[in-house]
């Protein structure tokens, strides 16, 4: 399936910032290879940037040059991640350890990321669009006086050797080209889901120690942390998905197509308006480009419209079953199997026949 692009906007990007005398002598061409931030969390890498090591080697077999592959560590006891680095296509891991980034501050990973970047001159620094790489990328992106495209659908470069990130706007019916032709290093975040991990495959790399001064505010401190407990299986770890959209008409509603995700052993998705209705809390159920992208076997989208910003984030999906009760919903372009009728009649009736299965 295949998402058509409405129009393609290209939009030369630049600070905002007054512009110095460092804005005219940046040598653009001393940048090079690409940078991946790689998140830690829950003990482990974060599957967003394994990811954008996958998306890295691809841009950079595209440039075809001898550029490679850095992946950052910034945290406490991290040099531990290397191997799974190593093994997901970096080339080289460069680890800021230090115990003042034990706990995530915007301000401290800002400073020690903007310093790796500073050190080591990449031309291309890629971030999660998770919720603290949402915070960090512009954070970063500021003290580096250089520009960022954020939440990409893809990433392209032209042959004439332009880099270029993909943005939606417009609720996803226009894609823009952004481009930041004249600073350096060129920064974009990316939602889970849009692009691919390689194939895990052990080797060796170089870790290479890094540090910097770190001054952050000093009126900022952690007092506390509380960590969210999953309740539902994960989008990305599900073969089947069960969304729904705004057509399911209230949240008293909403728990049975919770049921009919438990029954089928999948998980349950939701679109922008359902999540902003507070028909569900759980922000990392939204699919679409302020959600994930997600690529189940099977989808099974229930009163989904199908506007262009939920259907750029299932394009890759296996089997799309949509119902419908509007024959001209949008979403039945995309569909491998449409159902014109009110959910309502079939979605207990799907819910009966799979517990007498089961039964």
């Amino acid at each position: 399936m295949e998402i058509q692009e409405k129009k393609n906007i290209y939009v030369g990007v630049q600070t905002t910032q007054t512009r110095d005398i460092r804005d005219f002598f940046m040598e653009i061409d001393s940048y090079k290879n690409i940078l991946v931030f790689a998140e830690v969390g829950e003990d482990k890498v974060c599957d967003n940037s394994l990811e954008l090591l996958g998306e890295a080697n691809r841009l950079k077999n595209i440039r075809n040059n001898d550029s490679f592959v850095i992946a950052a560590l910034v945290g406490h006891n991290v040099k531990k991640y290397a191997p799974t680095l190593f093994g997901y296509g970096a080339d080289k891991v460069v680890a800021f350890d230090s115990p003042m980034l034990e706990v995530y501050r915007s301000d401290l990973y800002g400073e020690a990321l903007a310093g790796i970047v500073r050190t080591y001159h990449p031309e291309i620094v890629l971030v999660g669009a998770t919720a603290l790489g949402s915070e960090l990328a512009p954070t970063v992106a500021a003290k580096l006086r250089t520009g960022l495209a954020a939440h990409c659908t893809a990433l392209k470069i032209l042959d004439n050797g332009q880099f270029t990130q993909v943005v939606p706007a417009f609720g996803g019916k226009v894609l823009g080209d952004i481009y930041i032709p004249n600073h350096r290093p060129q920064i974009a975040s990316i939602k889970a889901g849009i692009t691919k991990k390689l194939d895990y495959a052990p080797k060796d790399g170089v870790v290479e120690d890094f540090s910097c001064e770190l001054n952050g505010f000093e009126r900022m401190k952690v007092t506390k942390v509380e960590k969210e407990t999953e309740t539902c299986k994960s989008l990305n770890e599900a073969d089947c998905i069960v969304v729904g959209g705004f057509g399911i008409g209230s949240k008293e509603e909403w728990s049975k197509l919770e049921e009919l995700a438990s029954l089928l052993g999948g998980a349950n998705g939701c679109t922008r308006p359902v999540l902003d209705a507070g028909w569900v809390s759980n922000e990392k159920a939204m699919i679409g480009t302020s959600g994930v992208a997600v690529r189940p076997k099977a989808y099974l989208g229930i009163g989904v419209s199908g506007a262009a910003h939920h259907t750029c984030g299932i394009k890759d999906s296996g089997l799309i079953i949509s119902i419908n009760k509007d024959e001209n919903a949008p979403i039945f372009a995309c569909s491998d199997y449409k159902v014109v009728a009110d959910y309502k009649k079939i979605v207990p009736a799907l819910i009966e026949e799979l517990k007498a299965r089961k039964g």
